[in-house]
């Protein structure tokens, strides 16, 4: 089946990590699915931290009340603290996946054991929380930070990269993991050149995300509108929140 368009959403603020993470989601999206890449005009640049996530996840809400408008069929929500994921699913009808969530999920199904890579070492906390979160805890070897930030992987040193493949390879080395999941949208254009250099799964989030929205979708499924994922409340919404009412 095609035809579906999906919404990518990168919460931070930068368009050049926009437009990678746009480009690898359409490299492996179906033919005739249409990738719409956007990202919200107004609050922070990299998101690195709880206090990023919280203002991030009202850019996520107002996105995908846009995306609803425009009729789009499934959103991804392109950070790997899956910031606002489940008040996504409260707005959304349909599949609302988080890159996070989609590269544990399809770590597990080609290993037994996986490492994770990610930015700056604070952000391995946050991981650790995700994983307990979602289950995968006892399916992760180890996490591992490149001690860079976000940023870096966008201002054209190629430094950032350089970490991140080094800390893949001693994650293949030292944890005996037998896949990797890059901890960052921004890291979406590494995992095919890494999963061919080490010979194992390196998994990005943002391209398991467009397989598993468009799974979702040819099966006909969308996010249950039963229990406490039904439409939010209608409520009076102001200041700054009245764009989600």
């Amino acid at each position: 089946m095609s035809g579906f368009r999906i919404q990518v959403i990168n919460p931070n603020t930068s368009v050049e990590m926009t437009r990678t993470i746009g480009e690898a989601a359409r490299a492996v999206a179906m033919p005739g699915t249409e990738i719409l890449a956007v990202c919200p005009t107004q609050g922070v640049e990299s998101i690195e931290g709880h206090f990023d996530e919280a203002i991030a996840a009202v850019g996520v809400l107002e996105q995908i009340k846009r995306g609803q408008a425009q009729g789009v069929d499934g959103h991804i929500i392109a950070c790997f603290g899956d910031p606002g994921l489940l008040a996504a699913r409260e707005l959304a009808k349909g599949p609302v996946i988080g890159i996070a969530e989609a590269a544990m999920h399809v770590a597990t199904l080609v290993a037994t054991r996986f490492s994770v890579v990610t930015t700056l070492p604070r952000t391995v906390i946050i991981a650790r929380h995700l994983l307990r979160q979602y289950g995968f805890e006892h399916h992760c070897a180890a996490l591992h930070a490149i001690d860079l930030p976000v940023l870096a992987l966008e201002d054209g040193t190629g430094l950032a990269q350089q970490k991140v493949r080094e800390r893949c390879i001693q994650a293949k080395n030292e944890d005996n993991s037998g896949a990797i999941v890059l901890g960052c949208g921004g890291m979406a254009n590494l995992a095919r050149e890494l999963t061919a250099e080490l010979g194992i799964p390196v998994i990005d989030g943002v391209t398991a995300a467009v397989k598993m929205v468009e799974s979702l979708l040819s099966l006909g499924l969308g996010t249950s509108k039963h229990g406490d994922l039904a439409y939010p409340n209608k409520k009076p919404l102001t200041g700054c929140f009245e764009m989600l009412s």
